[in-house]
């Protein structure tokens, strides 16, 4: 016989709060958020003029990226720096830069996902990426996009679309598989 015994940290638990504090981000009954404190950060940033500040730039900004819709294509013109001796700070590295913060700055509260409520699956193709948003009753549930790889480059429109449908579910396979769920594309 397996005797198994669950124990809690009094200091670890909280009860009867509005929200809570959860690795970086708040949860509520409204749904999840971002940590206004990692935000502040965000906006006080420096324009980054070494790869190690962009580096941490970046890895903050994508850490927040499930609420900016377009992250993968907004980030862009920064990773493209990444890349071995091309950091050469441009005025398109200086707008996504600005973007970034902006968005970050205004981005909404996710919802919680309901799963007797049907799900919605958004896809946006451009000529140089994908952007998807996971929405339920009119609120987001998440947000995802990714720049396309220079052999998806030359594909149609209702290829990327249909690009970005497989992408995402796979992606977000654990809200839906075993659903229905609505696609709209444009």
């Amino acid at each position: 016989m397996v005797n198994n015994s669950l124990l809690d940290k009094y200091s670890k638990c909280v009860f009867g709060v509005a929200n809570m504090e959860y690795l970086g981000h708040f949860i509520s009954a409204a749904g999840v958020f971002t940590d206004p404190k990692k935000i502040l950060v965000v906006q006080q940033w420096h324009v980054p003029i070494t790869v190690k500040q962009l580096k941490g730039f970046l890895g903050l900004a994508r850490y927040y990226r499930k609420f900016i819709g377009n992250y993968g294509l907004i980030s862009r013109p920064l990773t493209e720096f990444l890349k071995k001796d091309n950091f050469n700070w441009s005025t398109s590295a200086d707008q996504a830069f600005i973007a970034l913060k902006t968005t970050l700055a205004i981005a909404p509260v996710l919802a919680l996902p309901n799963y007797s409520a049907p799900f919605l699956v958004e896809t946006d193709a451009s000529g140089t990426g994908i952007g998807v948003v996971l929405m339920q009753e009119g609120h987001p549930l998440d947000f995802i996009s990714k720049g396309l790889a220079p052999s998806h480059v030359a594909l149609s429109v209702y290829e990327k679309e249909l690009l970005a449908l497989a992408f995402v579910v796979s992606k977000w396979s654990q809200y839906l598989m075993g659903q229905y769920f609505i696609i709209k594309t444009d």
